[in-house]
């Protein structure tokens, strides 16, 4: 009879996702060659070969996909009977893994902490900024438990199967600008078409938030914009907007108290918003996450109430 392993398992099932060794090595933590000897052990367990050489790497063979197909299964049962048994012992504990994009990082990851440090004492919380595409591969493995993703208006994202997605917090888009901008001394919302020959700032090309400002002002103003300046920090756009005189289109959220060397505006061809949603595996939570979403859930709802 073939006994398997779980911990050599989610090494088949890393790989599977991974695509690479050296990509399950930095994932889990291990050197390349443990990652080769681990899959070894499993390769004698079950008596069958798993990799085979392809080019300078290993690919999966016959055995080894069906071998990943079936681990994926069996650690979905090992997580939702994890979470079973701590829900029956009544005590909220283990690990929590989060993260988000920077704003939902920010101003609801981070300020949820210490209530649950005073809540649930127990609970061990590991916090990281990430994008959503980042952070899959993590949520579909387990390395990753929850995390704050958002879309814009006319830009929906992806929802892969296996994953549950919940509504958080939706909120405006702003224009903003320096305070000197001819645009903005009426206080009126601004039209897109009339900042065709201004200098941008965008998050990374890479992000969601970058394809927005593209594709708002190819599809509303009707121009290419000039997007001179990246950075996934909201507080290093702001400061672009103001020493360099760039225009930076952010959801409210990223935007600081009133600030007189900034100038925020709607926009006067549409109203554009963001929303923001939870992403998390779909298979029942443990009580640590469970109560950390509840947290999380009522923080933004305090940033609406506050606006």
């Amino acid at each position: 009879m073939v006994v398997l392993d779980l911990r050599r398992l989610r090494f088949l099932r890393e790989f599977e996702e991974r695509g690479t060794l050296g990509a399950v090595a930095s994932a889990l933590g291990y050197s390349p060659s443990a990652v080769s000897q681990q899959l070894t052990v499993l390769e004698k367990e079950v008596g069958a070969p798993l990799l085979e050489k392809a080019g300078r790497g290993v690919r999966l063979t016959d055995a080894g996909r069906l071998l990943a197909q079936h681990a994926r299964v069996l650690l979905t049962a090992a997580e939702a009977a994890t979470a079973d048994l701590a829900a029956l012992s009544g005590e909220v504990r283990g690990t929590v893994r989060a993260g988000g994009v920077q704003s939902a990082t920010r101003h609801l990851l981070v300020p949820s902490l210490s209530r649950m440090a005073a809540e649930h004492p127990l609970v061990r919380m590991e916090v990281s900024e990430l994008e959503l595409e980042q952070a899959l591969p993590g949520l579909r493995l387990g390395s990753v438990d929850l995390v704050i993703s958002d879309e814009y208006d006319g830009h929906p994202r992806p929802r892969p199967a296996g994953m549950r997605f919940a509504p958080l917090l939706s909120e405006k888009l702003l224009v903003v600008l320096p305070a000197a901008h001819r645009r903005a001394a009426s206080g009126a919302p601004v039209s897109l078409a009339d900042l065709r020959d201004e200098v941008w700032v965008s998050s990374d090309p890479t992000t969601g938030h970058h394809a927005m400002i593209v594709g708002t002002c190819r599809s509303i103003g009707g121009y290419e914009p000039d997007v001179r300046h990246h950075s996934n920090d909201a507080d290093v756009q702001l400061a672009l907007v103001r020493h360099a005189a760039a225009v930076a289109l952010l959801p409210l959220l990223n935007l600081p108290a009133p600030d007189p060397a900034l100038a925020y505006r709607r926009v006067a061809e549409a109203d554009l918003g963001r929303r923001l949603f939870t992403v998390t595996r779909d298979a029942p939570l443990s009580p640590a996450l469970a109560a950390f979403l509840t947290v999380v859930t009522d923080q933004a709802a305090s940033r609406t109430s506050d606006r």
